[in-house]
């Protein structure tokens, strides 16, 4: 296949899924999907390989969405017919926890089948205990939905409808999602098939081959200007509740094969509380931190991602065992980063990150109005400072290394009845150093309700701020406050009218003396 050609389609694939991703944003019910972009759009062939995603997502979801479209393909294969469509959110085959439901569409032509778009977002609610991090095994958090039909032959499954609309809080929003992931997943098989007839395609293996190969070797070539070794990084933080926990990471650069492998080996043991990781969100973000690191502008896709292996042992808290919790595995997962960027800094030390805040800060509120009708936030998301770079400041109010973007104040308390009194900078928080730390932010919120309500609330780093490179300071950790008391609870809390939280996001790492 000549460049020019493969330029052509390549440039077609990613519009497709692009395009998509954008109409699902704006057409989803959820806020933390159409204002915030919670979501992952991607394409995959008969086989099961993503050969292109789309421009926008969050690295949690773009990379865990491959592997749980990899699964799908392989538990279905040979047993799909035209109006099938797939569904899970099995914790262990896709994106870590219940809240982030899978779908995937095959895509036939008459009868044949030519390839799949899948797509993966945050729903408003899944049932359980909620977003928090307080339940005590994964059976507690939520409706757990295997890998099934949703669709079937081009209509609804009525009972797997009818089990979900039972067993969550805010059916109307849930479904409202489903139908705009599956509505969005139906436009993108019009438009492949069009391509298809346009280019005299059969089908896109031939396409698929060609990409995954090219971003493959590109990714090695990167890899072998690298100098050979075992690199080290480590990153303590402290999670809700108090406990400390510490990321080890070893990375192996094999210059011969193109190859990196990165262990996550002497990192803390699962928990039991819901910040476990399962394996398929701690590749995302190892790969992510080392793709972005070495050749960010290759595609994302199957060939790209694999010559980084991650390893990380069964047990412990990136690799995390049945049934072990797992709602606010972001927690944890977000700090995956962390330890590979500091192994890093030792083979590209200008292309690296200090230490940013970590996780977002998430927050989810439940009450009722008083008209008695119940209310369910969808998770919405606080940054702190992001960690300085080589040559440029970290930026504030801005967390790496999630793509997620904050809910506009304006859509919750349009939402909810919830006030926002402050949200601002919280200026000097980032640590100093050759370029400054990102700066987090203060933010203070109310309900507006007679009734008792439920919050919760999961932060991070409330005692130790995120560590400088290269001799900069460490940022400021956060603090999290109700009513003018520090919290540091991983319960979900019970609130009363008019009770005032406010909360102070850490600041980023300076990076050089």
């Amino acid at each position: 296949m000549d460049s020019i050609e493969l330029e052509i389609l390549w440039s077609n694939l990613i519009g497709i899924v692009t395009e998509r991703a954008k109409a699902l944003q704006r057409i989803a019910f959820s806020p933390v999907v159409r204002e915030a972009g919670d979501l992952a759009c991607a394409l995959f062939d008969q086989r099961g390989r993503m050969v292109a995603q789309a421009n926008t997502g969050t690295p949690g979801h773009i990379n865990s969405l491959a592997i749980a479209g990899k699964h799908l393909v392989s538990l279905f294969d040979g047993k799909c017919e035209p109006g099938d469509i797939l569904i899970t959110n099995d914790p262990w085959l896709s994106a870590g926890h219940f809240f982030d439901i899978t779908i995937l569409t095959p895509i036939f032509r008459d009868a044949k089948l030519l390839a799949y778009i899948g797509s993966t977002i945050h729903h408003t609610d899944i049932g359980g205990y909620g977003i928090g991090a307080g339940a005590r095994d994964v059976h507690e958090e939520g409706l757990w939905i295997p890998p099934l039909k949703f669709y079937e032959k081009g209509k609804p499954n009525e009972t797997l409808h009818a089990i979900i609309r039972q067993n969550v809080r805010t059916p109307d929003a849930v479904f409202g999602d489903f139908s705009a992931q599956v509505s969005s997943g139906q436009a993108a098989a019009d438009h492949l098939i069009a391509l298809c007839e346009r280019y005299g395609l059969e089908d896109i293996e031939a396409l698929s081959d060609e990409v995954i190969r090219r971003s493959e070797e590109a990714m090695r070539g990167a890899i072998r200007k690298l100098t050979p070794g075992t690199y080290h990084g480590e990153s303590s933080f402290d999670v809700p509740g108090g406990d400390v926990i510490t990321l080890k990471s070893a990375v192996t650069v094999d210059a011969d094969s193109g190859t990196i492998i990165v262990d996550f080996t002497g990192s803390s043991p699962q928990t039991n509380v819901g910040i476990n990781v399962v394996k398929n969100y701690t590749h995302a973000y190892s790969t992510f931190a080392v793709r972005s690191s070495l050749n960010p502008d290759l595609p994302n896709n199957t060939g790209s991602l694999a010559p980084i292996e991650v390893r990380a042992p069964e047990g412990s808290i990136l690799n995390c065992s049945y049934p072990a919790p797992v709602n606010a595995r972001h927690v944890v997962g977000m700090y995956v980063p962390m330890p590979i960027l500091k192994a890093l800094h030792q083979v590209v030390p200008d292309r690296v990150l200090a230490e940013g805040s970590g996780a977002v800060w998430t927050m989810q509120v439940q009450g009722s109005r008083a008209s008695g009708e119940a209310f369910t936030s969808a998770m919405f998301n606080y940054s702190g400072g992001m960690g300085a770079r080589a040559r440029k400041p970290g930026l504030s109010a801005t967390c790496y290394p999630t793509g997620v973007a904050a809910v506009p104040i304006e859509i919750l308390e349009s939402a909810m009845p919830i006030v926002f009194d402050r949200k601002e900078l919280r200026r000097g928080s980032g640590g100093a150093g050759r370029e400054r730390g990102g700066d987090g932010q203060i933010i203070q919120f109310r309900l507006n309700t007679e009734a008792p309500w439920w919050l919760n609330a999961v932060p991070s780093r409330l005692d130790k701020g995120p560590d400088g490179i290269d001799g900069g300071h460490s940022g400021a950790s956060g603090r999290f406050r109700v009513n003018g008391e520090d919290v540091n609870s991983v319960r979900k809390l019970a609130m009363n009218p008019g009770d005032v939280v406010v909360l102070e996001t850490p600041g980023g790492g300076g990076f050089g003396e």
